[in-house]
């Protein structure tokens, strides 16, 4: 959940079910996990058929205060896939499965989710690590979208490409309950895809100190709120503190690449005794940004100019 941008508490160790404590942004809650491996169905079944055993357990106990997730994990491929507890709250019987198709997994490697409707109308969703907060925080509502056939159509469309989905298709196909869901599974595909992007570009690593360790953003260069896009030369990889640093104006770089500090800024934080850590962040930066092997995906002059005057930099 972490590749999202979502924090994660452990409340258990060891245990299964696991409970989590999940946040972002101010939104979460706690969150009890069934998670058992996905395999083929067997033989006797389907080619395309893949499935979750339930073992261990004759019924599944909800979270009081928070959701209550059931999940396979396809390791072939690196992917979850859910099913819908309000479909499974009784007596679990005898060995139960949950099915989910290959298909719906390969495209969710691809794209981020997928959802899949069982012969029962049941609907799993496939999704990516990266999607995991997204699901958790809307579970009720995709699968709820994925019953209904016109609703579920404009979901698999969202899975292929959430470019060929307007918000106007949104709003005309989603009932109201749910359109907000839909509207965030959205935006949260797109800037899964261009943070995965940018990051791939730039190594995973920040572009203004060389720092990995799991810690960078893939930052847009002109923010979306201004018309920026989600091109890879819209975006540069960059670590937690000089994203906010980047942001704030207090670091920039050039169309040439060169990295500056805001002296001005630096002159008001000294005044205000706000300076601390200043020689350490100044000795970390690089004096020209780390830049992507392909030249497709290096910053565009325009974008880089274009941000410079909204953030305030007058760059000779």
């Amino acid at each position: 959940m972490q590749l999202g941008g979502w924090s994660l508490l452990y409340l258990t160790k060891g245990k299964h079910p696991a409970r989590y404590s999940v946040f972002k942004d101010g939104r979460g809650g706690i969150v009890r996990v069934y998670i058992w491996n996905i395999t083929h169905g067997g033989a006797g079944r389907k080619k395309e058929e893949y499935r979750i055993q339930v073992t261990g357990f004759d019924k599944f106990e909800p979270e009081p205060k928070g959701r209550t997730l059931i999940l396979g994990w396809w390791e072939d491929v690196g992917v979850f896939a859910g099913w819908d507890y309000r479909h499974h709250t009784g007596k679990l019987g005898g060995s139960p499965s949950m099915q989910v198709s290959e298909e719906a997994l390969r495209k969710a490697l691809l794209s981020g989710f997928s959802p899949y409707i069982n012969q029962k109308g049941e609907t799993a969703i496939a999704f990516r690590p990266d999607f995991a907060g997204t699901y958790v925080e809307f579970l009720e509502s995709l699968h709820d979208s994925g019953a209904i056939p016109k609703e579920a159509q404009l979901l698999d469309k969202l899975s292929e490409d959430p470019d060929d989905v307007s918000d106007a298709d949104i709003d005309s196909e989603i009932d109201a309950k749910r359109k907000f869901a839909v509207h965030a599974a959205k935006r949260a595909l797109r800037a899964n895809d261009f943070s995965r992007r940018v990051l791939g570009a730039y190594q995973h690593r920040c572009a203004m100190c060389d720092m990995q360790l799991r810690l960078i953003d893939g930052a847009h260069i002109v923010p979306v709120e201004h018309s920026g896009n989600d091109q890879t030369s819209n975006g540069i990889a960059l670590c937690a503190l000089h994203h906010r640093a980047y942001d704030r104006s207090l670091v920039t770089f050039d169309p040439d690449f060169k990295v500056h500090v805001n002296e001005g800024l630096v002159k008001r934080l000294d005044a205000e005794d706000r300076a601390g850590g200043l020689k350490d962040f100044r000795d970390r930066l690089r004096p020209i940004i780390n830049l992507p092997p392909d030249k497709k995906d290096r910053p565009k002059s325009l974008f880089v100019a274009r941000a410079n005057s909204l953030r305030g930099w007058a760059l000779k």
